[in-house]
C-alpha cells in the first residue's frame, strides 16, 4: 500500500491542531462559581396570650395568601376584658356629659329650699338666744341654758353659710379643671378598650404576606406560653439563594449584578439578581469548601430569584455563576 506524502503531512497537521485546541480548552478557567442554598425570609408568629388553639386553617407546606387566617385561639377571656373596658368607656362618657351639662334644675331648686329652711332656723335660734339673754340679766335662767341657746344660734348660722355655698356651687356650674380631668379619664378608658380590641384581633393569627407554612409546632387544643412561636412561615414571594463568595471573586460581584443559579442536579436554572453582599468576610461553611478556597475567607451574598423558584425546598443546595459581573472585569 502506497501513501501520498502530502496527504500524510496534512493529516498530521490536523491532528496537531486538534490536540492543541483540546489542550487550550482544558486549560481555560471555568466560569466563576459559588455555592450556597435556597432560602426564604422567615416569619415567626408568636403566641399573643396563653390561650388554647381552637381552630387550625392551614397545613405545613401550604401556600397561604396575605390576610388569610392561619389559626384561632380561644377568645372568651379576652372578649370579657374587652367588654369590661368598653363598659368603663360608657361610664366615663356619661360622667363627662354630666359635668359638661352642669347641675339639673331640680338640684338648684332643692339647694334654694335648703337655704331658705336654714335661714328660718337661724332666725328662730337667734331670737330664742336673745330672749334668754334678757332673762339671764334678770337671773331668771341659768348660765348653762344661755350657753346652749348661743351655741344653737351659731350652728344655725353655720348651716346657712354651708347651704348658701352649695347653692353657689350649683349656680356656677362645673369647673374647667374637673371637665379636663373627666376628658383625660375618658381618653385613658378608650385607649384601654382599643388595646383590648387589638388583643382580641391577635387571637386570629393571619398571614402578614404571601407565605408558605414551614412549621406548626403545636396542635389543636395545645396551649402555648405568650411569646412562644405558634407558626413559622416562609415568605413565598421572596425566594433567594444565599451563597458564599470567595475573596478572589469579591471585587467583581456587586449589588444589581445578574447571576445564573443552578440546582445541585444541574437540571434547572434560575435567573437571579444580587440583592446583598456583605462587606465583612466570614469563614466558608463546610459544604462550600472547594480546592484552595478551604483556607480563604468568603463573603455572604444573597441572590434574589423570581416566582419560578417559590416551590423549591428551603435549604436546597445550589451553585451560582456571575457571568455578567465577570464579563465586566
Amino acid at each position: 500500500m502506497r501513501f501520498d506524502r502530502h496527504a500524510v503531512a496534512h493529516l498530521l497537521r490536523c491532528v496537531a491542531l486538534l490536540a492543541s485546541a483540546s489542550w487550550l480548552t482544558a486549560c481555560q478557567p471555568a466560569p466563576p462559581q459559588v455555592l450556597g442554598t435556597i432560602e426564604f425570609d422567615r416569619i415567626t408568629l408568636p403566641a399573643p396570650a396563653a390561650e388554647h388553639i381552637v381552630k387550625m386553617d392551614v397545613r405545613e407546606g401550604e401556600f397561604v395568601p396575605m390576610g388569610k387566617r392561619i389559626m384561632q385561639l380561644e377568645t372568651i377571656r379576652t372578649q370579657a376584658a374587652l367588654d369590661t373596658a368598653r363598659a368603663d368607656v360608657r361610664q366615663q362618657q356619661q360622667a363627662l356629659l354630666e359635668l359638661e351639662n352642669g347641675p339639673r334644675v331640680e338640684q338648684i331648686r332643692q339647694a334654694r329650699a335648703n337655704l331658705v329652711g336654714a335661714q328660718a332656723q337661724a332666725r328662730d335660734a337667734t331670737a330664742y338666744y336673745q330672749r334668754l339673754s334678757a332673762l339671764a340679766r334678770q337671773q331668771f335662767v341659768s348660765a348653762a341654758d344661755l350657753d346652749r341657746a348661743k351655741a344653737a344660734a351659731g350652728n344655725a348660722e353655720a348651716t346657712v353659710v354651708a347651704d348658701r355655698a352649695a347653692l353657689d356651687l350649683l349656680l356656677n356650674g362645673s369647673r374647667a379643671e374637673d371637665i379636663a380631668q373627666a376628658r383625660a379619664t375618658l381618653a385613658a378608658a378608650e385607649a384601654t378598650a382599643a388595646s383590648r380590641a387589638v388583643d382580641l384581633e391577635k387571637l386570629d393569627l393571619t398571614a402578614p404576606r404571601d407565605v408558605r407554612v414551614d412549621s406548626l409546632p403545636y396542635k389543636l387544643g395545645d396551649q402555648a406560653q405568650p411569646g412562644t412561636p405558634l407558626v413559622i412561615l416562609l415568605a413565598s414571594d421572596t425566594p433567594y439563594a444565599r451563597v458564599y463568595v470567595p475573596s478572589a471573586l469579591r471585587t467583581s460581584v456587586k449589588v444589581g449584578d445578574e447571576a445564573d443559579v443552578v440546582l445541585q442536579d444541574g437540571k434547572r436554572h434560575f435567573h437571579g439578581v444580587v440583592r446583598m453582599i456583605r462587606s465583612e468576610p466570614t469563614f466558608t461553611p463546610y459544604y462550600a469548601l472547594t480546592g484552595d478556597d478551604a483556607t480563604r475567607l468568603s463573603y455572604l451574598a444573597e441572590i434574589a430569584l423570581g416566582q419560578d423558584a417559590r416551590d423549591l425546598p428551603q435549604g436546597f443546595p445550589v451553585s451560582a455563576n456571575f457571568t455578567v459581573a465577570h464579563g465586566h472585569d
